[in-house]
């Protein structure tokens, strides 16, 4: 294999073949796999590379650079200096920093091994879905996997096939190529293997290359790979724009949600610091303290939280049979409203049978099936499942090998003309053009047509009785093709569309596709849990209700392609509102439909396996497709399901809405509970005379609820939070801040009352201003030992009331998993001022009378966020 780094495209696309295979050394029987192994050792794979893989040490820096740990980082190095550096040496105390580092340290590598995880197991799942190319090896085409593929190879490409590096054509039939990737162009251009070739300004203009990312819509060809991996055109562009992929509304969400809070933290950490250190005169203890205000308000957990939800969403999904190539697709799979499909094999089973081969008077007719076999087997396109039920049945009525037919040419099948054409030759050296299409395109092509045996003209008579015959048969469900065929046709060898003309109708392929017996409870289950199903498909009006009547979709009223072609923008725009069958739709119409859906603030999924369904897929919020799809469905979808079953899209869905929920509930009650408290601790530094809380008491009281937090991804959700699909409102997180915050601080500024007027001077026989230095240090730290523990057990025990709109444990249960890790933090807080930490914490034994002050407030606080949670459901229709 020659070095062809010299050659420029312009050279690649205008050398005559033979002088390129000469100059880069290639072998007309390819190359053996032994020789392909030594030229990809020496290139590497035939993979681009996004800048995706990360090395290990960015990940690890990535873990620990979310606002929240930074800030964190912020704030230990200050404490470290003021508490540690800045000191006596009497006085060295870094127990603070080293708190804050341990918080830093959870949350960082739990992220970090989470990111590890979710990088591994996507690798491992996009394994399960393997993209290959027809490459010839040691003289015979071969499917191999497209990442094996070498430069100097020779590719073999029909419709529905990827690009799978850039190629210089060698020969063409009919080849139709979509570069949207590349251009941005929505129609397809015509490529050859020989013609003039001019120095273009741009690349993607000539004529006899195909380019890596592009798309085959019709038609065949054979070419040498003479670019792979990152040296193609689509891998310089890759490499030129390595942008950041667009925010979702969920990265949006986390980021705005961020900001939110910092301000919160700009605004009441200064204020606390201010107010503690004019009313207590210890500007040091102050600024320590306002620091530990910040660390409070930080919901420092929440990058693990939402990560640890999407890798065992990505993990649960595996186990149903979906493989989600794109983690925070997950959030949009449960945001999903509208669900477009394709009908033919999602709907229905996807195994086509051919029901009847029928002359033109409606009877069961041998020869037609004869030329149908004829027309299936020789072409060397796509064969979809049509072209495989007409073998199949003909392989049960005749002896294949007594033929004895040999291919002469063909016209492939496209989207455009709906129909496909081969030329055979017989033992006798007669040749026949066998066209088999849609029924409209086969009468538009035929000048006659076959009755009882006799070629008559085709008039308008015969017309209207060919059209009420396939009435008929669409009217019960069949999908019907037409079959035409002309004697000794001019043209062959070069031949080309125009010669499909003045041919003889010979009758009807009537196939059946019955729907899958899941259809019609999936459609319902679907629609319980509001999501709208709309059908789109390129099938005709008749054999689309037909199904549609079957699987319990009212399809009275569609739209056809024809009407929405001559529609404008905000007309269609209304109508995909109404309709929800559209039928005879072609691939740009399709992925229309989908983005005005989104235009209207929908969040759309489409479910397809054609190469038709593609550009919808990549219009789509989610595109989902199958394992068996074509190769451009399978590169377009985020999701794949490995078995083509509705149910399973269900059960995607609800997990989406169940990661969502989790990640709410953390955030929700987190950011009110967390509000809540520094807003107590402002009020109590006015008028306490020293501080409410020590600043490392406050840390660990921070570690251990989140600690507990770490359980929320494996929280149930309620079966009614995931009957609608959630969005992402950043307005109603502030929102159930202002509620629930501020209802936490009257039992919090209660506590402090009855702590600091009632239980203490009871137990220590005297007001706080009465007592002598030493007992004062002594009700000191048994009121933080107090507030400690109140502060916990509420903290944490009102995340089951706020983690469902029902009453907890009565109508909604938390996990096993929650419950363990919550009550577990509640016990390590409750006995840890009577350990050895919770002396070097300063926090005391507390008196018997404290346990009936923490039950009341408990109690008390858990009712009240009851009824406070009941008026603002009632107000708002939600909770999270």
């Amino acid at each position: 294999m020659k070095d062809n780094k010299l050659l420029n495209y312009f050279d690649l696309a205008s050398l005559s073949i033979r002088d390129l295979m000469k100059q880069l050394g290639i072998k007309q029987e390819g190359f053996t796999y032994q020789e392909a192994a030594d030229i990809q050792s020496i290139d590497g794979k035939n993979e681009i590379n996004y800048g995706a893989d990360k090395p290990l040490w960015k990940v690890f820096i990535d873990a620990f650079s979310s606002p929240f740990t930074l800030v964190l980082i912020v704030l230990a190095c200050i404490s470290f200096l003021t508490e540690y550096i800045l000191v006596n040496p009497g006085e060295k105390d870094a127990t603070s920093a080293v708190i804050i580092i341990l918080l830093v340290l959870l949350s960082g590598m739990m992220s970090f091994i989470q990111s590890v995880r979710s990088n591994r197991a996507a690798q491992a799942l996009n394994q399960l879905v393997e993209v290959t190319s027809t490459v010839k090896r040691e003289g015979t085409f071969r499917e191999i996997p497209t990442e094996d593929i070498v430069l100097g190879d020779i590719v073999h490409l029909s419709a529905g096939d990827m690009i799978p590096s850039d190629i210089r054509l060698i020969q063409t039939k009919d080849l139709f190529i979509s570069q949207t990737s590349l251009t941005g162009e929505s129609y397809p251009v015509e490529k050859f293997a020989n013609t003039i070739i001019t120095e273009s300004d741009s690349e993607t203009n000539y004529d006899t290359l195909a380019y890596m990312g592009s798309e085959v819509v019709s038609g065949t060809a054979e070419g040498i790979v003479v670019r792979t991996a990152n040296n193609t055109l689509f891998g310089q562009i890759a490499q030129d724009l390595n942008q950041e992929p667009v925010k979702t509304s969920f990265d949006k969400g986390i980021e705005s949600t961020s900001q939110l809070l910092i301000r919160f933290m700009m605004v009441l950490a200064p204020t606390v610091i201010l107010i503690n250190g004019l009313t207590k005169d210890d500007w040091l203890q102050a600024l320590l303290f306002g620091i530990s205000v910040a660390v409070g308000l930080t919901p420092e957990m929440l990058p693990m939280i939402v990560t640890s939800n999407l890798v065992k969403g990505a993990s649960t999904m595996a186990k149903k049979g979906t493989v989600i190539r794109n983690l925070n697709s997950i959030q949009n799979f449960g945001a999903i409203d509208v669900l477009c499909t394709d009908k033919t094999g999602t709907l229905t089973q996807d195994k086509i049978v051919l029901q009847y081969h029928l002359d033109i008077d409606g009877n069961e007719n041998k020869r037609v099936l004869h030329h149908a076999f004829l027309n299936s087997y020789y072409q060397t396109g796509l064969k979809n499942l049509m072209d495989v039920a007409v073998i199949e049945a003909t392989e049960k009525e005749f002896e294949i090998e007594t033929f004895n037919y040999k291919k002469i040419d063909e016209i492939p099948f496209d989207f455009n003309r709906r129909r496909m054409s081969v030329v055979v030759e017989d033992l006798t050296g007669k040749t026949q053009m066998i066209t088999k299409g849609a029924i409209e395109e086969m009468l538009s092509i035929s000048q006659y047509v076959e009755i009882n045996g006799e070629v008559q003209p085709l008039t308008e008579e015969a017309k209207v009785n060919v059209l009420n015959t396939v009435d008929d048969l669409n009217s019960n469900g069949l999908r019907v093709l037409g079959l035409s065929q002309k004697t000794n046709p001019a043209g062959i060898g070069e031949l080309s569309v125009k010669d499909e003309s003045d041919m003889v109708l010979i009758g009807f392929l009537a196939f059946l596709d019955p729907p899958k017996e899941s259809t019609k409870e999936a459609l319902n289950a679907l629609r319980d849990h509001n999501v709208n199903v709309k059908i789109l498909t390129g099938d005709n009006a008749l054999v689309t209700q037909a199904i549609c009547s079957q699987v319990g979709i009212n399809a009275e009223h569609y739209l056809t392609g024809d009407i929405v072609s001559q529609m404008s923008e905000n007309q269609l725009a209304e109508a995909v509102e109404t309709y929800n069958v559209f039928v005879k739709l072609n691939p740009t119409q399709k992925a229309k439909i989908v983005r005005l859906l989104r235009k209207n603030d929908h969040v759309v999924g489409f479910l397809g396996d054609g190469i038709n369904d593609s550009p919808a897929m990549r219009a789509a919020d989610v595109g989902i497709s199958v394992d068996n799809a074509v190769d451009i469905a399978k590169d377009s979808a985020d999701v794949i399901l490995l078995e083509k079953d509705l149910m399973i899209l269900e059960k995607g869905i609800i997990l989406g809405r169940k990661v969502f929920g989790n990640i709410m509930k953390y955030i929700n009650a987190t950011t009110s509970s967390n509000f809540g408290n520094m807003f107590s601790v402002l009020i109590a530094s006015i008028f306490l005379p020293f501080l409410p809380m020590l600043p490392m008491q406050l840390l660990f009281l921070n570690l251990l609820y989140d600690i507990s937090c770490m359980s929320m991804p494996w929280d149930n959700v309620d079966e009614e939070y995931l009957k609608a699909p959630k969005k992402w409102e950043s307005s109603s997180i502030q929102r159930f801040m202002i509620w629930f915050g501020p209802t936490s601080s009257i039992f919090d500024i209660l506590s402090f009352a009855v702590l600091f007027l009632i239980i203490l001077p009871q137990f220590l026989g005297g007001n706080y201003s009465s007592l002598n230095s030493e007992t004062q240090e002594l009700f000191i730290a048994l009121f933080h030992s107090g507030w400690f523990v109140v502060s916990l057990w509420t903290q944490t025990l009102v995340l089951y009331t706020l983690r469902t709109k029902k009453l907890p444990f009565i109508e909604s249960r938390p996990s096993t998993v929650m419950t363990f890790f919550t009550l577990l933090g509640i016990v390590i807080g409750t006995i840890v001022p009577y350990t050895q930490l919770g002396t070097a914490l300063d926090l005391t034994a507390l008196p018997d009378t404290f346990w009936l002050l923490l039950l009341g407030i408990v109690i008390a606080y858990l009712i009240l966020v009851t009824i406070v949670k009941y008026y603002y459901v009632k107000r708002y229709g939600e909770l999270l």
